[in-house]
């Protein structure tokens, strides 16, 4: 039987049979790490808002840099089991406090198409 099985495999394999590799590949996950941040979001965010109130609205940042206190990453990453890498990052910087400047991948007053 084992015999058998391994000469099925074999040939497949040598014949390019995707269909026989895909099925044997094992199930991967998909993973999300980090702060999701939609559009929506981001668009609610304005100049001078305080920290606390950034807070609010994206949440607690994955990233606080011990020598840039001013400045908040926001990063998301999403590894589905099958398919290319996504990754999103979003960085606020405030001045005194209050917010000055939103920079990274999704910016304020961008229009998503609809789906």
């Amino acid at each position: 039987m084992r015999k058998l099985l391994f000469s099925v495999l074999l040939i497949a394999g040598v014949s390019g049979c995707t269909a026989v590799g895909d099925f044997l590949k094992p199930y991967r996950i998909d993973v999300r790490q980090g702060n999701f941040i939609t559009q929506e979001m981001v668009s609610q965010l304005k100049p001078g808002m305080s920290r606390d109130q950034v807070r609010f609205v994206l949440g607690t940042p994955l990233v606080t840099d011990v020598f840039h206190g001013d400045r908040w990453d926001y990063v998301y990453r999403f590894q589905p089991g099958k398919g290319a890498l996504q990754e999103r990052r979003l960085a606020v910087v405030f001045e005194e406090g209050k917010l000055v400047r939103v920079e990274g991948d999704v910016r304020p007053g961008e229009v998503q198409p609809s789906q």
